[in-house]
């Protein structure tokens, strides 16, 4: 019993963990297109994010009851395959987060828990019904879903703004942008956050804490609130800058449609049990709000490699999690050493993000990469200049350019 107990105090701190890398993984999902169009202040956008996190983690248990009663058969489960499973999506987590990549936290997490459960009890004791229904499905839908909502609202707003102020509809549609942010930011509370509550609750009932096809207890439900709500509050800045400038550049009535159409498809999906990916919905609504402004531009190289991360993450996680499971299978020993791992492994990974430092102050710096398509979107809505004096007036929106970049950005000699 008191092995036991060790175990299971193991997988609720680590499932905590990854809630917290969840939580600055995601803050991109509510925040990016906020702050890449000047709304919010970055700090304060992922303040309030990190709030309406913890307040939308008390909204609903409907997810969570999916992870814990649903997918997995839960007899048979020893904790330890809980561990082994969040190990698989920690691991991913952190390695996206590192290359700056917004692949889903949620797809890792039942990446993790599919493939330690395989390794431990056998290929059936994965509900496979409940996997494509819940889980895939709604992978495949969700962005093109929230991505086709967002071109047609961005197209509605711009025809509906022809005939007001400019001036005026662009402060509009900002404080559209904080409200539509928040309404994310709640509805991730209550699709991700929920995720650890029934990844906790799988724990506890596999170890015999509680009885089976119980409901999260109360102190699971807050504790994974706070947890995706201190992570939030740190900010994932590479995600965010490649969420917010990575994929397209925005406008605030881009911003606005992006957001509120994502935030409905996840709000709806909670609502149904649907283990969405709020990753998947909010990149869709930003590609389909780039596509639906005339001149606007989706750099496809980006989304090919976000596309990929995307396909890799539930093998890439399951692997992790089926040999993390294979060692903790040798007893407490085994079970130290997949500890140790996770914990050098992301040391690591910390030490190498310090390279390269993104933070608040610079999350809305230029690319190199995409400077290019920069280019090519801003000459395809500007108007070709009249007069012998062409050459000269071309240069001069490349030199105002070069003058906002940041200062870390090398001038080629």
């Amino acid at each position: 019993m008191e092995s036991f107990s060790l175990i299971l105090a193991i997988v609720v701190v680590t499932a905590l963990a990854f809630d917290f890398t969840n939580g600055f993984h995601d803050t991109a999902n509510a925040m990016a297109t906020t702050i890449s169009t000047g709304a919010m202040r970055p700090k304060i956008a992922v303040a309030m994010s990190a709030v309406l996190n913890l307040v939308g983690a008390f909204l609903s248990v409907e997810v969570a009851n999916t992870i814990s009663k649903g997918l997995v058969d839960e007899a048979g489960i020893r904790p330890e395959v809980i561990f082994a499973a969040l190990v698989g999506a920690i691991l991913w987590n952190l390695l996206t987060w590192l290359v700056g990549l917004p692949s889903s936290s949620s797809h890792a997490l039942m990446g993790g828990l599919i493939g330690a459960t395989i390794a431990s009890a056998g290929v059936g004791a994965v509900h496979g019904d409940v996997l494509v229904t819940k889980v895939l499905i709604p992978a495949i839908a969700a962005p093109l879903v929230a991505g086709i909502a967002a071109l047609l609202a961005t197209r509605l707003t711009y025809s509906l703004g022809k005939k007001a102020d400019g001036d005026a509809s662009k402060k509009g549609y900002r404080a559209g942008q904080i409200a539509s942010a928040g309404l994310v930011s709640l509805a991730h509370g209550t699709n991700d956050a929920q995720k650890t509550m029934g990844v906790i609750t799988l724990a506890l009932v596999a170890g015999g804490a509680v009885a089976p096809d119980s409901d999260p207890p109360m102190w699971v439900i807050l504790s994974a609130g706070i947890a995706i709500a201190l992570g939030t509050y740190l900010g994932g800045w590479r995600i965010i800058r490649t969420m917010g400038k990575g994929l397209t550049d925005l406008q605030p009535q881009q911003g606005f449609a992006a957001q509120t159409s994502a935030a409905t498809v996840i709000l709806a999906s909670s609502h149904l049990g649907f283990s969405l990916s709020t990753t998947h919905s909010v990149s869709g609504a930003v590609m389909g709000a780039g596509l639906g402004r005339k001149g606007g531009v989706v750099r496809w190289s980006t989304a090919t490699r976000m596309f990929v991360a995307w396909g890799l993450t539930l093998p890439a996680a399951a692997l992790v999690g089926a040999l993390a499971e294979y060692v903790t299978g040798f007893g407490n020993w085994g079970t130290a050493v997949v500890a140790i791992f996770l914990v050098a492994s992301s040391a690591v990974i910390w030490k190498l993000s310090r390279r390269e430092v993104v933070d608040h102050t610079n999350v809305n710096g230029v690319e190199e990469e995409p400077a290019g398509v920069v280019t090519t979107a801003i000459a395809a809505v500007t108007p070709p200049p009249a007069g012998p004096s062409e050459e000269l007036a071309a240069t001069i929106p490349a030199q105002a350019s070069a003058e906002r970049k940041p200062s870390t950005t090398t001038t080629p000699v």
